[in-house]
């Protein structure tokens, strides 16, 4: 009997040792500065920021649309056409006095109702108004051709209505209606030398659907 209870004394005496130092506040504290990364060569299985950066510029080339999430939707349309004109930068204003993000002159930017320049550099909001004002009144003036010579080949490019509004918004309507009708011979080609026929190809296949033919489109 006595050797049970000095047996059983024995075990609590060891169970109440273990939890002492299981709990110790001195034990449970793990010192994290022995512990560095510096000097190892470190293998992700994510790719790096810059990899990924570089991975989206790498999809802009001129065959390619402007990004793999935007696809030939209506905003990829207009964003791959804002990288174009001015890599996206609203406040910018080239060397011909062309301004913001989708490089506007400031006669077509009185046609869609827009007569303060400095204004429009400054906001974002009235540019993005601007290119689809300016779309939907391209789409207007254009809407005969649309219809007869989307589907057809020029210069072994396809015409597209996204082709078309791309290089309406380039080198306006008329140098558009110019180069279908004349069937590629009369091909506008900007200060900066990119033609009409560049355009129809580097903006094919865009659905433009949400565009809508509007004769008086304002962007305010």
């Amino acid at each position: 009997m006595t050797k049970n209870i000095a047996s059983y004394l024995v075990l609590v005496l060891f169970t109440v040792i273990v939890l002492s130092v299981s709990f110790s506040s001195n034990d449970s504290i793990v010192d994290l500065s022995k512990y560095s990364t510096a000097g190892l060569e470190l293998d992700y299985t994510v790719s790096l920021d810059e990899d990924i950066k570089n991975d989206v510029l790498l999809s802009n080339d001129e065959d390619n649309e402007f990004s793999p999430f935007l696809g030939k939707s209506f905003v990829g349309f207009k964003e791959a056409i804002g990288f174009k004109e001015s890599r996206g930068n609203y406040t910018t204003v080239n060397t011909f006095g062309y301004l913001g993000k989708y490089q506007f002159g400031t006669e077509t930017l009185k046609m869609i109702g827009i007569n303060n320049p400095e204004q429009f550099l400054k906001s974002p909001k009235l540019q993005e108004k601007a290119f689809i004002a300016n779309a939907a009144r391209n789409k207007w003036i254009l809407r005969r051709d649309i219809k007869n010579f989307v589907g057809r080949r020029i210069n072994g490019v396809l015409v597209t209505e996204s082709g078309i509004l791309a290089a309406a918004h380039l080198a306006g309507p008329g140098s558009v209606k110019t180069y279908l009708r004349s069937y590629g011979l009369d091909n506008f080609a900007d200060g900066f030398g990119t033609t009409v026929q560049y355009y129809m190809k580097r903006f094919s296949g865009y659905d433009t659907s949400f565009v809508k033919p509007d004769r008086r489109a304002k962007a305010i």
